[in-house]
């Protein structure tokens, strides 16, 4: 790794060692129903035969992965020099509940939780505004209500969703974080789960290897939504983020929609420019999980078709088993490049 690389790690999945940590944060009857039942959050109901969390992540004083402030420090901020990591948490699928208040309810104590028992335990630690977009007007309120908070750098929700997000109901989240001058996230969060659709056209794969590849498909449907309902151009200084849903799709979706665009604008006649403008002025994406083809210079053309020094952030994605550590991914990216990707890019939006 290069000697003065600084860091920052943009999708780090911090945990609850338990639901009770969320008791004190909520009120009733959300509080009891925890206390004797768990959150009960939905799953895809995929299995992943390794397990989706690193076993030797696991905290000394035991508990999940990735559970304790204080043993995530020695295990990956200090081993890397991470000058600061942005905690996602394991919260987005809250997305595929049915109960909108419950899920609010949730999302306000977890947001909670992390500026009281995360946020001040180490100085590289910055927040997520987590919101359930059932409803996105009390979303709205949540983003409100912490948009205040100076470690709190982002609003994010699971990419799991009953309508694309692009869509008019969504609205309000986007105003809102918008007015707070906050980027919008979203991350893998129950495909298949809940009460979304599911999580490829053709249907419902068999097993977690078809799930997991096929993530980037809802990525690619909310990001046609986003740039054809003229969100950008509603909300012209909106930045949206898009993690873990890989990006080697990107260049084939923006040729596909700028052609189509061109023989179809007048269905959208509110877009200004071409649709693959308003992507790479609006939308970032994360390294993990990076696509690794067998001929390393495919993936180094796939860069240059997306101008990725300027979109891309590195993520770990710690501690997910097929995480990426920062000495061990693009590698053959020069010096400027690599600042961007792993430093600058996430410095700027995230003005830390």
């Amino acid at each position: 790794m290069d000697a003065q690389l600084n860091i920052i790690d943009v999708d780090v999945h911090n945990d609850l060692k338990s639901p009770q940590e969320l008791l004190p944060y909520l009120p009733e009857p959300w509080k009891s129903r925890v206390a004797s039942w768990g959150i009960g959050m939905a799953g895809h109901g995929y299995t992943s035969p390794v397990g989706v969390m690193r076993k030797d992540c696991i905290p000394p004083s035991g508990g999940p992965s990735a559970s304790d402030p204080d043993y995530l420090v020695e295990d990956l901020v200090k081993p890397y020099h991470m000058e600061y990591v942005i905690l996602t948490g394991n919260m987005t699928n809250i997305s595929t509940m049915h109960d909108p208040d419950y899920a609010a309810a949730i999302a306000s104590a977890y947001n909670d939780h992390i500026i009281a028992d995360w946020l001040p335990k180490h100085e590289s630690f910055r927040g997520s505004i987590t919101i359930a977009p059932q409803d996105p007007n009390l979303a709205a309120q949540e983003i409100d209500r912490l948009a205040g908070h100076p470690l709190m750098v982002q609003v994010i929700m699971g990419s799991a969703q009953r309508a694309p997000l692009g869509q008019r109901q969504f609205h309000p989240i986007y105003e809102m974080a918008q007015r707070h001058d906050l980027p919008v996230t979203i991350h893998p969060g129950g495909e298949g789960g809940g009460g979304t659709p599911p999580p490829t056209p053709a249907g419902y794969p068999t097993r977690y290897l078809e799930w997991h590849t096929c993530l980037s498909q809802n990525y690619m449907a909310h990001l046609v939504s986003l740039v054809c309902e003229g969100v950008f151009e509603k909300f012209p200084k909106l930045k949206f983020v898009m993690l873990e849903g890989g990006i080697a799709w990107l260049p084939h979706l923006m040729w596909r929609l700028d052609k189509n665009y061109k023989g179809l604008r007048s269905s959208v006649p509110w877009l200004k420019r071409l649709p693959s403008e308003y992507i790479r002025d609006h939308v970032m994406f994360s390294t993990q999980p990076i696509e690794e083809p067998a001929n390393p210079q495919q993936l180094m053309s796939i860069f240059d078709m997306i101008d990725a020094e300027n979109i891309l952030m590195f993520s770990s994605d710690y501690p997910h088993w097929d995480n990426d550590m920062p000495t061990e991914i693009l590698k053959r990216l020069g010096a400027d490049a690599r600042k961007k990707i792993f430093y600058d890019n996430a410095k700027a939006l995230y003005k830390i």
